[in-house]
């Protein structure tokens, strides 16, 4: 490639309010002292530049936990420009402290369709040689709008499961211009992450938006996977009933056999006081659904894009609506029944809340930093497909947090391991 151009001079960042700097260094700091595993990294990395002459575009939420792997990032050596992930997902302050430090950071919270793309495209101004991807609208934006950038891309990552299945359907495609790594896919990402994080910091979007009692209300799931499992095991746990809603058999076997009733969500609908959708697909809660709902109930959806809940049928359903907290809109019916809406419909435990605990993001943002470092070794030698991290990285990164936490673990003898492919013992 010939000489490589900068992020624009004149325009290097936008953020909300350069002035709520010092406010997030503060919580970037803590989130700092509770990432044990993206510490140690950046410790070693910072000695060694694995990502020197980098130029990363990344696009994921911009939370204090994200601040903390972009820092490692660059103390790896890598350039770093980056956007948010989803409108209102910024944390403002976080942002204005990235942008303070010299990080090309183009996010705030509440931006429209034209200022999400608008961020977008300034990290490509970059001339990226990797991207860093949640929900992979950089990766479909640098196909569909920049193709003349995919010869400089070495590879990119994703974090996100509806992001990994489209990726994995433009690979089966033919159409994917680089490889990327599923991080989504790593055992320290799915079941951390998406269970233990997902549960915790969505139930947590539903009481700072309404601080309702849970104890005693029909908690409905739709889609019991990771994510949803996690909010069912959440919401059980603070005295809900669960129910849950599932296409997949298997699935809908899970959830009952961890004590939670399913049915179809034409059911749960007339049933249910509150409502999450953590499925990945559109149109899971619709106008039928609305019109048998109870008065009071609570819809809300906590994944990736806001399709899950059919918003303008809703409008449409409608006689007014008026916002009665924040993030918490009132929408009255015409036969008087209210129905209240969290975050827009967008992801409540980040538009609502702070998103995922620091403690669970240490290990998710350690595998985006190895999937960086692994592209960056070995990315030209990778097929235009779907790949995963090795599982013994997995591993690792899963001692060092064992480690850090105070816990012990054993190690299988010679003996054993020789026992292990023995295939000549018996019984």
């Amino acid at each position: 490639m010939s000489s490589t151009p900068t992020v624009s001079e004149s325009v290097p960042y936008k953020v909300a309010d350069l002035g709520l700097a010092d406010e997030g260094r503060r919580l970037i700091d803590w989130a700092e002292s509770r990432m044990p595993v993206l510490m140690a990294i950046r410790e070693e990395c910072s000695k060694t530049k694995p990502l020197a002459g980098q130029r990363i575009a990344g696009c994921l939420h911009v939370t204090k936990e994200t601040a903390v792997l972009i820092r490692t990032l660059r103390a790896a050596g890598a350039e770093v420009a980056w956007s948010g992930c989803n409108p209102l997902s910024t944390q403002d302050a976080v942002a204005a402290a990235l942008a303070d430090e010299g990080v090309h950071v183009y996010a705030w919270y509440g931006q429209d369709t034209e200022g999400f793309y608008w961020s977008i495209d300034r990290t490509l101004d970059f001339r990226p040689t990797l991207t860093l991807d949640d929900g992979a609208d950089l990766i479909f934006r640098v196909h569909d709008k920049y193709p003349d950038l995919i010869p400089g891309i070495i590879g990119g990552s994703e974090e996100t499961t509806t992001g990994v299945h489209r990726l994995r359907a433009m690979a089966a495609d033919g159409k994917l211009g680089y490889p990327v790594v599923a991080v989504n896919d790593s055992e320290t990402k799915w079941d951390f992450d998406n269970v233990y994080g997902t549960g915790q910091s969505s139930l947590d979007g539903i009481l700072r938006a309404t601080s309702v009692l849970l104890a005693g209300k029909d908690f409905v799931v739709a889609g019991y996977g990771h994510c949803g499992r996690g909010c069912a095991m959440r919401a059980a746990g603070m005295g809900a009933r669960v129910i849950a809603t599932e296409v997949k058999p298997t699935a809908a076997l899970k959830a009952v056999l961890d004590g939670h009733r399913v049915m179809r969500m034409d059911e749960a609908a007339a049933v249910g006081d509150i409502f999450i959708t953590a499925t990945g697909m559109k149109d899971v809660i619709v106008g039928r659904h609305f019109e048998v709902m109870k008065d009071g109930a609570i819809v809300c959806n906590t994944g990736h894009y806001d399709c899950e809940i059919n918003l303008a049928d809703l409008e449409a359903m409608a006689e007014s609506k008026r916002t009665v907290r924040d993030n918490c809109v009132e929408y009255t019916l015409r036969d008087g029944r209210r129905i209240y809406v969290l975050a827009d419909g967008r992801l409540v435990n980040l538009a609502a809340a702070e998103g995922h605990p620091s403690e669970v993001m240490d290990m998710s943002f350690a595998d985006q930093f190895q999937a960086m470092k692994l592209l960056a070794e070995k990315g030209r030698e990778l097929d235009n497909a779907v790949h995963v991290l090795p599982e013994e990285l997995d591993q690792e990164i899963a001692l060092i947090k064992l480690t850090a936490m105070g816990s012990r673990i054993d190690e299988l003898t010679p003996e054993q391991l020789a026992y292990l492919d023995d295939y000549s013992q018996g019984t």
